[in-house]
């Protein structure tokens, strides 16, 4: 009876597998009868490489082809033609990340199987677990993200109905497109002339002219990486370097390349074959060895991939140091968007590599043109979600904080905030709108002229522990979920107040790139004070990557530095900075604690575990240190470095004070002498390390621009002239 009832299902599959389209299918019930079902659509199919993604192992299923949801990035770069979603069960949920990357993976003629309750969207699943922050829990949240996906799902023609114990609905599907023509490689390695192309290019890659490649997913673009990768070593290339946010991002042009080279060997994450070697580095790494020298230099290749879900500053830094290098990402996928990373990249491209060039791989590889599940899968989860475009000028723009309920219901209004927020910030992800619908304590705050959006703030409350769970948390005996600036700043700075004061986090501020520039951020900054103030919050902050522009803008909305992580993150390559700003009188004592211990730690830090970060960074921190005026003593010791009389390190206190002083002024923040002095100073950066960056020979010639700088910084105050020094 079962497989009667199946088969309006088995013919739908034929007719996707001819069309060379996979299909959502909706399967909604009690857990029980669900399972039942998909079990028998299971040992029906015939399937190759299927997949059944829930929370426990399920009786039936092989256990190799079992995977919890967290694990599903560990499938990318694979292929699958049945995927069953477990958010039916009491322990599993809807895992938006885990959906968006499983759907990539379907290949052509494959089914996603998605099993919900009928209700689904009338409450939170299991999966709301990980976004309920203390004190909350997950059944105590809203379910709006869940019940959009439900509105959408219903209305949708070309999902697969299937309510269990029934027979499940023909979508309908259009006609399939012409069939493209076939690639031109003439080794027949690549299967679009859109791979072709990208091969081609990658192959012939030139100094300074960087090459930007785009694609949505399912395109080819990271096998594009691997292909290139194997002609360059037979070429004779004897080092290429990967990197992306995560090595299972370029699983897949591993994969090519022992495809493609069998005679290789592959160790880790390296790749040898005869002399040459294709190397993955972390961004951190990358970033590390980048600054120091090791890597990088004349004629080194350098190939990012995911380069969306980098910062752009880190990204800027491998342009400097690699001559040779190419950057790839997706636009519209599940980390990060390719349309958000090319705004915000092209400007210094083309100020350091004016002749960088562009590719575009449109057509897909594991699925034709038309295809649906992509078009539901991107609908669903917002992933080709775009700003809209900002109004003329004069045009009056005005503050508002936006209801999630209504919202919700607004699906264009929906899609032009997120669309903005992903292209804004270097990684949003599914689980971000989750968040942004459902999150406890999420608010938003839009400014706005007519129908668009010329910004929006999302913030996020936190502390007000109780005294004693405060304590425990501080003494790293309890980690409750969430809280993320009240716990770091009780853990690393000791602060046991700012567990229990009332605490407001910026989570992100977003602003079109056409109106930023213009203090539409600074508006929406002071707007979120004014309201913090208002709802009696002792204290607002942000938490970001330590990056001279973004350091910038906090410090001119009146922000200050209490917390630099002692290591970079793996996926930005940067040290996470914690700022934050009084709107109480209680959070004023409490900020001028955490700055005070901040700037007394600072020193120490620079000299030992921050020894390697930026000068740039370092100079933007120093400037919000407190520096009285340089005493007599200073005085004597830095014309004695002037004049030649004294050898530089010997007067280090002096020097550090001088850089101090000069810092606090606005002026000489930007300095580029100065910062390189304070590495100096502050880092004990080694005369190699300066000699580079000076562009002049060894430890004389760093001895030279020492006593040099000393004397244009000294000169630049009028109280350090020689002769008030006692000379």
């Amino acid at each position: 009876m079962t497989q009667d009832r199946l088969a309006p299902l088995h013919a739908t599959r034929r007719r996707l597998a001819r069309q060379r389209w996979r299909g959502l299918v909706w399967l909604t019930g009690a857990a029980d009868a669900c399972h039942q079902e998909a079990l028998a659509l299971w040992q029906q199919g015939g399937w190759v490489s299927p997949l059944w993604v829930a929370a426990e192992p399920v009786d039936g299923i092989e256990a190799s082809c079992w995977l919890p949801a967290p694990k599903a990035r560990t499938r990318l770069g694979g292929e699958q033609d049945l995927v069953v979603m477990d958010a039916v069960s009491a322990e599993s949920g809807f895992d938006p990340e885990a959906f968006g990357a499983l759907a990539g993976t379907l290949r052509a003629g494959g089914l996603l199987v998605l099993m919900t309750p009928p209700d689904w969207g009338a409450r939170p699943d299991a999966d709301y677990r990980r976004l309920a922050e203390y004190p909350w829990r997950g059944e105590q949240l809203s379910a709006r993200y869940l019940a959009r996906l439900a509105r959408l799902l219903r209305a949708d023609e070309r999902v697969i109905a299937w309510a269990a114990g029934e027979a499940p609905s023909r979508p309908s599907l259009p006609e399939a497109p012409p069939a493209a023509a076939s690639s031109p490689d003439a080794d027949g390695d690549c299967l679009t002339r859109d791979q072709a192309e990208a091969v081609a290019r990658l192959t012939r890659l030139r100094r300074r002219r960087p090459l930007v490649l785009t694609a949505d997913r399912g395109r080819g673009k990271t096998s594009a990486l691997g292909i290139a990768c194997a002609r360059l070593l037979a070429a004779g290339e004897t080092e290429i370097l990967v990197t992306a946010p995560r090595p299972s991002a370029v699983a897949g042009l591993f994969e090519r390349l022992a495809a493609l080279c069998p005679e290789g060997q592959r160790h880790a994450n390296v790749f040898e074959a005869g002399q040459g070697r294709v190397a993955f580095l972390p961004p951190d790494a990358l970033a590390r060895l980048a600054e120091q020298g090791e890597v990088g230099g004349p004629g080194r290749l350098l190939l990012v991939d995911e380069a969306a879900a980098i910062p752009a500053p880190l990204l800027g830094r491998w342009l400097a140091a690699f001559p040779r290098i190419a950057f790839a990402t997706t636009v519209h996928g599940y980390e990060g968007s390719g349309r958000g990373f090319a705004l915000r990249f092209r400007e210094r491209l083309a100020r350091q590599t004016p002749d960088w060039r562009a590719c575009h791989l449109a057509e897909p590889i594991r699925w034709a043109e038309g295809d649906p599940l992509e078009a539901l899968t991107s609908r669903l989860l917002l992933l080709d979600a775009e700003p809209a475009a900002c109004p003329e000028a004069g045009v009056a723009a005005t503050l508002r904080r936006l209801d999630r309920d209504a919202l919700v219901r607004d699906e264009p209004r929906l899609r032009t905030l997120f669309g903005l927020l992903v292209q804004a910030h270097y990684r949003t992800t599914p689980a971000d709108l989750r968040r942004l619908l459902d999150g406890p304590g999420v608010a938003l705050t839009v400014l706005e002229a007519g129908p668009a959006l010329q910004g929006v703030v999302v913030s996020g409350d936190e502390g007000s522990f109780p005294a004693a769970l405060a304590e425990q948390v501080a003494r790293g005996e309890r980690r409750p979920r969430g809280h993320l600036l009240a716990q770091s700043l009780a853990a690393h700075a000791g602060e046991r107040e700012a567990l229990t004061a009332r605490l407001r986090r910026v989570l992100r501020i977003a602003v079109p790139a056409e109106r930023r520039r213009h203090g539409t951020g600074r508006q929406l900054v002071e707007a979120e004070v004014a309201r913090a103030r208002r709802d009696d919050i002792d204290l607002l902050g942000a938490s970001f990557g330590a990056e001279p522009g973004l350091q910038a803008f906090w410090q001119a909305a009146g922000f200050r530095a209490v917390r630099l992580g002692l290591t970079r993150e793996t996926a930005t390559g940067e040290h996470a900075l914690m700022v934050v700003r009084p709107t109480g009188p209680g959070g004023q004592r409490l900020a001028e604690r955490l700055q005070a211990r901040f700037h007394r730690q600072l020193p120490g830090l620079l000299a030992f575990e921050l020894a390697e970060l930026a000068p740039a960074v370092v100079m933007a921190l120093l400037a919000e240190a407190p520096a009285g005026p340089l005493g007599d003593e200073d005085r004597r010791d830095l014309d004695d470095v002037a004049f030649g009389h004294r050898e530089p390190g010997l007067a280090r206190p002096a020097i550090q004070a001088l850089v101090r002083y000069r810092a606090a002024s606005s002026a000489r923040c930007q300095d580029e002498a100065l910062a390189l002095l304070a590495a100096w100073a502050f880092q004990g950066r080694a005369t190699p390390w300066l000699a580079a960056q000076l562009g002049v020979s060894g430890k004389r010639g760093v001895q030279v621009w020492l006593r040099e700088a000393v004397a244009r910084l000294r000169d630049g105050d009028p109280g350090l002239s020689p002769g008030e020094a006692g000379r």
